[in-house]
């Protein structure tokens, strides 16, 4: 049986990136009615738990680009950005696909290829 992760890993990342409620449930494709239930149950379904992860490590990755500063990760995560024709690595991440995108761009941040 899988089972997912505690709701509170979701508070967790909202406290540590500061990235608004309702942006952070539009990107895990979680309704606040949906988020209440869960609440009262302690768990996310699989899915919304895969989703938080891959949202969390890119934030993670984010903040180790910005040499440890959550609040530049957030700010870089909100802003429209050129290579998503404008969208914000928030929105488009809100897709397995998009996410690869987030990722592929961290990467060549890292390594300090212009994008």
């Amino acid at each position: 049986m899988r089972v997912g992760i505690p709701v509170k890993r979701l508070d967790e990342l909202q406290r540590r990136s500061g990235l608004p409620w309702d942006a952070l449930l539009k990107a895990l494709r979680l309704p606040p009615r949906t988020l209440a239930r869960r609440r009262k149950r302690g768990r996310l379904s699989t899915m919304e738990s895969d989703r938080l992860v891959r949202i969390a490590e890119l934030f993670e990755r984010a903040v180790k680009l910005f040499d440890g500063d959550a609040r530049s990760a957030t700010s870089w995560f909100k802003a429209p950005n050129r290579t998503f024709a404008g969208e914000t690595p928030l929105t488009v991440a809100e897709t397995e696909v998009g996410a690869n995108q987030v990722e592929q761009l961290l990467g060549r941040l890292e390594y300090g290829v212009f994008s």
